[in-house]
């Protein structure tokens, strides 16, 4: 692994919450990183938001806070292109002492659910829709930036806005560059609904590669923004009163020949297709804790925000929680339109595609397609409408069971419940803080 180029190295695995967790380390101890010999606590992927150990984990005090063994993906090392030094990122992942992966370790949950694909001769093929906020923190408040043209703050919707983008021109010029520098491979950017509010498309490729662009990809956007003085956020709901940012995922599935099996020559379909849109409606309300993480995310999902919240599905038709795109026959594919953009990628499609794949082994059945719009219709199953009701469901849920291993669901919801805990203790207006740069 040559680092010659570079100064410092971070390796980082994924917590729960999406957040990097590891260290610094010079470029001439780099040896480290492929020798196995880097070492982490298990507990660390588990912390809450705050970075806190979590009360009563069996990974911490019980075990005797064992450690883990940090290895390398096979990301390889990526640049930091929003630090001044020359610095590279090696993406890891977290194994037990006995060379067991680390149930606790999102990563390793998609890595677990892409297994079942591969096992049938499958793979599966994802696309994120990124969406952010631009903010304004200077003054302990959260607003909106100042427009770099003139240097009053943006205001009201700049819907499909090419001014907006190009006022911004600077900063999404080294969002593109920082992309290319990383291997992540961009694609369309738009000004979105609410205020300062954009979305990146990433490209449809292999699923693992989609979740860890998607994880590089909110820290190089962070990151870009404090180097270019603003601030963005993935917060689901930065303003009470504006739109909510989502990450909207579109997968498909290849069979050994390469063939889209949800492709049937038309616009309809197979059944294969109808089968895991099933399982996605199936395992929706059960699985909201993951697609809605944070207490904030609630505030989200409001019926009329394009932020569905009924689990339904239909062709065309941007109000269902699964939409299955028109455009040519061998495109066919499911978008599931219900994340924010405060979830871990890494959980979010392990869920998502262990839930398409469950519908289609079962041969399960959708109802019928909706038609018009989805938020009239008072009859479909619902989200959980909070976040302590989704923890119980997704606890008590067969089907997330099969998905997710038991010790993951046991400590998500551990740590979300002591998140909970905290949040109460704190004056609402103030929760913004704590959700600004983690989520």
């Amino acid at each position: 692994m040559d680092l010659s180029q570079y100064q410092t190295v971070r390796v980082a695995a994924c917590d729960l919450n999406g957040q990097m967790r590891g260290k610094r380390l010079p470029a001439r101890l780099a040896d480290k990183v492929t020798e196995g010999t880097l070492r982490m606590p298990l507990s660390v992927l588990n912390v809450d938001l705050w970075g806190a150990d979590i009360e009563g984990s069996p990974l911490v005090f019980e075990s005797g806070d064992a450690d883990g063994i940090l290895k390398p993906t096979d990301r390889g090392p990526v640049p930091m292109p929003w630090l001044s030094a020359p610095s590279a990122l090696i993406p890891m992942e977290m194994f037990c002492e006995n060379g067991a992966a680390f149930d606790g370790d999102p990563r390793h949950a998609l890595a677990r659910v892409l297994r079942k694909y591969k096992a049938l001769g499958w793979t599966v093929l994802a696309a994120t829709e990124m969406e952010f906020t631009l903010v304004d923190d200077r003054d302990d408040t959260l607003v909106p930036p100042a427009n770099p043209r003139h240097g009053r703050a943006l205001q009201g919707e700049a819907i499909l806005s090419l001014a907006q983008l190009d006022a911004f021109d600077v900063f999404f010029s080294a969002i593109y560059s920082g992309c290319d520098e990383m291997g992540i491979p961009m694609q369309s950017a738009i000004s979105e609904s609410g205020v300062g509010q954009f979305e990146i498309t990433l490209h449809h490729q292999d699923a693992m590669k989609a979740a860890d662009d998607a994880w590089l990809f909110k820290t190089l956007v962070r990151g870009l923004a404090r180097a270019h003085g603003m601030t963005a956020t993935f917060m689901a709901k930065p303003y009470a009163q504006d739109a909510g940012n989502g990450m909207h995922v579109h997968f498909s599935v290849l069979d050994e020949s390469g063939r889209n099996v949800f492709d049937n020559g038309g616009p309809k379909g197979t059944s294969c297709l109808r089968a895991a849109i099933a399982g996605c409606l199936r395992a929706m309300p059960a699985s909201t804790a993951i697609l809605a993480p944070h207490r904030n995310s609630y505030a989200r999902l409001i019926p009329g925000s394009h932020a569905p919240t009924g689990a339904a599905w239909a062709y065309e038709n941007r109000t269902a929680a699964i939409r299955v795109p028109g455009g040519p026959p061998p495109a066919r594919r499911i978008e599931h339109r219900s994340a924010g953009g405060d979830v871990n990628p890494y959980l979010t499609l392990a869920a998502m595609l262990g839930a398409a794949l469950e519908g289609i082994e079962a041969d399960l059945t959708p109802p019928a397609p909706i038609e018009g719009n989805a938020y009239e219709l008072a009859d479909l199953p619902q989200l959980a409408p909070d976040l302590e009701t989704a923890l119980c469901m997704l606890e008590q849920d067969d089907m997330m069971a099969r998905i997710l291993p038991k010790g993951l669901i046991d400590n998500f919801c551990a740590t979300k419940r002591q998140e909970l805990r905290r949040f109460e203790e704190m004056p609402q207006d103030r929760h913004w803080t704590v959700y600004l740069e983690t989520v």
